[in-house]
């Protein structure tokens, strides 16, 4: 992935040195069970979700420049949802300690301009589930428009199934949005 930068982060590919880093906010017990999967129990087990990021080469890792460390990342997927036309699917993760200083919609907003005015995307697509509101504020603050509710469309790493709201940026969209905007 092509290396992007903001103020205050660098969003780049992902090594395996950064499996500490990724250990360290993956194995609380807030950040993936929100994201709907169950918190990383080793090292080992943030390196094979590093190697399946770098086979898969769509996950930026979030460098924060403050001191170099891996505090989450963010994501264009190639994902399909049956009766929803996309081209790509956002998705982001960021270390509990870091919540709360807008720093997911910088990672966003730097993620969502490549996606339109590099790999020319014309829909973005985005989706949270029914029981996480902050990233429901973070969609919002983003500009994605609410396109649908899905019963049962949020499968958690346990199985368990949650509803989830479904929201879409089109290319208009965007060019109103972010074309004057500074990340």
């Amino acid at each position: 992935m092509e290396r992007l930068e903001t103020k205050r982060m660098i969003l780049r590919e992902w090594s395996l040195l950064d499996a500490a880093d990724m250990y360290s906010y993956a194995s609380g017990s807030k950040v993936g069970p929100m994201a709907g999967w169950k918190p990383h129990e080793s090292v080992e087990e943030s390196e094979t979700i590093i190697r399946m990021f770098q086979d898969n080469n769509d996950v930026w890792a979030i460098e924060w420049k403050d001191n170099n460390k891996v505090i989450g990342s963010v994501g264009l997927h190639r994902t399909a949802r049956r009766g929803i036309p996309y081209d790509l699917e956002l998705g982001y993760v960021l270390s509990e300690e870091y919540w709360g200083q807008q720093i997911i919609l910088e990672a966003a907003r730097a993620a969502i301009t490549y996606a339109f005015e590099n790999l020319k995307i014309n829909r973005l697509m985005i989706s949270h589930s029914s029981t996480n509101l902050q990233s429901k504020r973070v969609i919002e603050k983003l500009g994605f428009r609410f396109l649908l509710d899905v019963p049962e469309g949020f499968t958690q790493y346990d199985g368990g199934k949650l509803g989830s709201s479904v929201y879409i940026m089109e290319k208009e969209d965007y060019a109103e949005l972010y074309k004057n905007r500074e990340q």
